[in-house]
């Protein structure tokens, strides 16, 4: 009965945490979040899920005034950057795969699976990446990035904190201003604060219009 009531509090939590979630543009400047608490953050943000468990996000925090305003054209002009307590702009790593031996180490040490097991998935994990395709290496990146960026905003919301997501940035000019190699790929960026002004509610279409069970339409 105790487990029962306790997971119909957490989906109510967590309900309340998705449809209060909006794409936030206006800010309150005066507040400011330590590195601790951004890192709590992005450590539960990388709770998300990942292709091989490989984990190749990374996130580069812009945080000081005197950056934010470096970031501002490169996005546009958008007054969230500058804004914002933070734009965390989300990277693939194209090496990020290499990182495996550690992680699947990592959860040997702690019982998650044999030695022989995890061995034989990091050869073939590491193979596979070795000689993807550039491009599908990319795409792998794109979803990885964007599940883990999805995670960040409903983690930031859930902590009381409002985030939006911009895709509309120069990916050239980003690299070349924070002299980010060609070893990552920018996924997005993601401002991250207060709101000052609340994110207007908006709609969805019904579920009705855009799910198909088993065959898709045939227009």
């Amino acid at each position: 009965m105790s487990t029962s009531t306790h997971t119909s509090q957490s989906s109510a939590l967590f309900a309340d945490v998705i449809r209060e979630r909006r794409s936030v543009r206006v800010y309150d400047k005066s507040v400011r979040l330590s590195h601790e608490e951004i890192k709590e953050l992005l450590k539960e943000a990388t709770l998300a899920p990942s292709s091989s468990n490989a984990q190749p996000w990374r996130f580069l925090v812009i945080e000081t005034e005197e950056l934010k305003a470096k970031l501002q054209p490169i996005a546009y002009n958008q007054s969230q950057v500058t804004e914002a307590a933070a734009v965390i702009a989300v990277l693939g790593d194209t090496e990020g795969y290499k990182k495996l031996d550690e992680i699947f180490d990592e959860s040997v040490k702690r019982g998650y699976m044999a030695e022989d097991t995890a061995k034989a998935l990091v050869e073939r994990s590491i193979q596979a990446y070795g000689s993807m395709p550039a491009e599908r290496l990319r795409k792998v990146l794109y979803i990885d990035g964007g599940i883990v960026s999805h995670q960040l905003m409903l983690v930031a919301r859930a902590h009381g904190y409002d985030t939006v997501p911009m895709g509309g940035y120069d990916e050239a000019q980003l690299k070349e201003a924070f002299s980010i190699s060609d070893r990552y790929v920018p996924v997005m960026l993601i401002a991250l604060g207060k709101a000052a002004k609340p994110g207007h509610p908006t709609t969805r279409l019904p579920i009705e219009d855009i799910t198909f069970f088993n065959e898709m339409p045939s227009n």
